[in-house]
């Protein structure tokens, strides 16, 4: 047997280990009274793409018929309920040209009832519509952008009673985004009409190696994209957890109700994540408190994969607070994200352990909770929330132990002990103990190590620790 030394983030000089801004205490941000918990919904791209081939194809090509079975099936099998009230089109839905009128249309051969009446079809069974378009010259498809028309499209949507907007950016310079994409918000809302505004402008702009107007964006929209564009492999959902814990002191500031970071679309029931990845992502999301957009056919997916979509309780918690990566090495990472309830000033929370190792077997996380921060005397009741197991009450001085699959997660829900009928406090300025002023305070008592047996592949976190710990922020 042979053991691995494992080097926790710590503060030299007060043992915090992570801080994040609690609600009204994040960045200020776009107040239309919309998406106060992130968006729910499905979208066409990324399972369906820009496949125009009606004639060949009519099951999968997009088409009004596509989305209304989608919409039948969010209300007639659980998803709405959910959580899941918006179907939106996504590239590909346009037309080549505009009509007479200089108005945006939708190919009619496959949209023959046009959008108003798609738009009528949701809202007549209680969803909302959703609409895409691009701040360039054309879509990434190639079909009509609206540069050159952003007032008569904003009224466009308005008059189809477009309820959320995807705005990419393809055939645009990223630096004409600082101006455009406000201008667009603007006669969005001069129309009266009340639609969400999903933007990709950061995104571009961070390839472009500019630097993001934050305050603008978030004053601005209410979601938009930093990252790529999601695919349906494991290799990809990886890449944009990296990129969100590798960028988090960044990225997180920017969350909170009504303006959310959007790490892209769940392909959780496609081709490309096995059953234990599928629950990672849906755990992930929740921690980076992230629209749940759903790219996938629902007529053909899976129970258990449908059961893991379904899991949205604590990615919608309404204080709104992205969570963070508090710990990494070897393969093993720990999320935590404030949620509510919160009682006598302390946070529930929602962890995540996240095995991202591949050698076969699961291992076993043991920590206390004192050691992740949660330190209300009372204890915390632990719920595990996919499998459901209810641990009882644990106090912060007792070892919590956890088995995690490879590429897996296990997601816990942390409730304060007794909290059960505060579920929705307002947050007051001044907590105390792990709320320090107006900031969330995660600390944590010294270093950390955990072995690893070769055998077993349990890894355990020791109850003392090692004086030689780095500072927090080198992973």
């Amino acid at each position: 047997l042979y053991h691995v030394l494992l080097k926790m983030l710590l503060s030299k000089t007060c043992s915090v280990l992570i801080a994040v801004l609690v609600l009204g205490h994040t960045a200020n941000g776009l107040e239309n009274g919309l998406a106060r918990t992130p968006p729910m919904g499905w979208l066409a791209w990324e399972r369906f793409r820009c496949n125009t081939d009606c004639v060949n194809d009519p099951y999968n090509c997009i088409s009004e018929t596509l989305f209304m079975q989608m919409a039948d099936i969010l209300v007639n099998e659980g998803y709405r309920d959910a959580g899941y009230n918006m179907v939106s089109l996504d590239d590909c839905w346009l037309a080549r040209d505009r009509d007479s009128q200089g108005r945006l249309q939708p190919d009619f051969t496959r949209f023959p009832s046009g959008i108003a009446a798609l738009s009528d079809y949701m809202h007549s069974r209680g969803l909302s519509f959703g609409i895409y378009e691009d701040y360039g010259n054309y879509t990434c498809a190639g079909y009509p952008g609206i540069l050159g028309h952003l007032q008569i499209d904003a009224q466009t949507f308005a008059d189809w009673q477009v309820d959320y907007v995807k705005l990419d950016g393809c055939y645009s310079h990223p630096a004409d985004m600082d101006q455009g994409y406000p201008e667009f918000g603007y006669f969005l809302n001069k129309t009266g009409r009340s639609m969400v505004y999903s933007c990709s402008w950061p995104f571009y702009q961070i390839y472009s190696n500019m630097q993001p107007n934050w305050t603008s964006i978030i004053g601005t929209c209410n979601l938009w994209r930093n990252f790529d564009d999601i695919q349906d492999s494991w290799d990809s959902v990886q890449r944009i957890i990296d990129y969100y814990g590798d960028n988090q002191d960044d990225i997180v500031p920017n969350a909170g109700p009504g303006h959310w970071n959007d790490p892209d679309m769940l392909i959780i029931g496609n081709f490309g994540l096995s059953f234990e990845q599928s629950k990672s992502q849906m755990a992930m999301w929740a921690i980076f408190a992230a629209p749940l957009l759903m790219s996938v056919d629902l007529r053909t997916i899976k129970p258990d994969y449908k059961n893991i979509l379904l899991n949205t309780a604590v990615n919608q918690d309404r204080l709104g607070i992205q969570g963070r990566r508090i710990y990494k090495d070897k393969g093993i990472e720990i999320w935590a994200r404030p949620i509510s309830p919160v009682h006598q000033d302390y946070y529930s929370y929602a962890i995540a352990f996240l095995n991202r190792r591949t050698d076969g077997t699961p291992s076993e996380v043991s920590v206390t909770l004192q050691e992740l921060g949660l330190t209300y005397s009372g204890g915390y009741a632990i719920t595990d929330l996919f499998d459901g197991v209810n641990y009882g009450v644990v106090e912060p001085s007792k070892r919590f132990k956890v088995d995690v699959n490879p590429s897996g997660v296990v997601l816990v829900r942390c409730d304060v002990a007794n909290a059960s009928r505060v579920r929705h406090r307002t947050f007051v300025p001044g907590f105390h103990n792990n709320v320090v002023g107006n900031t969330f305070q995660h600390p944590f008592h010294g270093g950390v190590t955990h072995r690893v047996n070769p055998l077993t592949n349990e890894l355990i976190f020791p109850r003392h620790h090692p004086a030689n710990a780095f500072p927090l922020g080198r992973g």
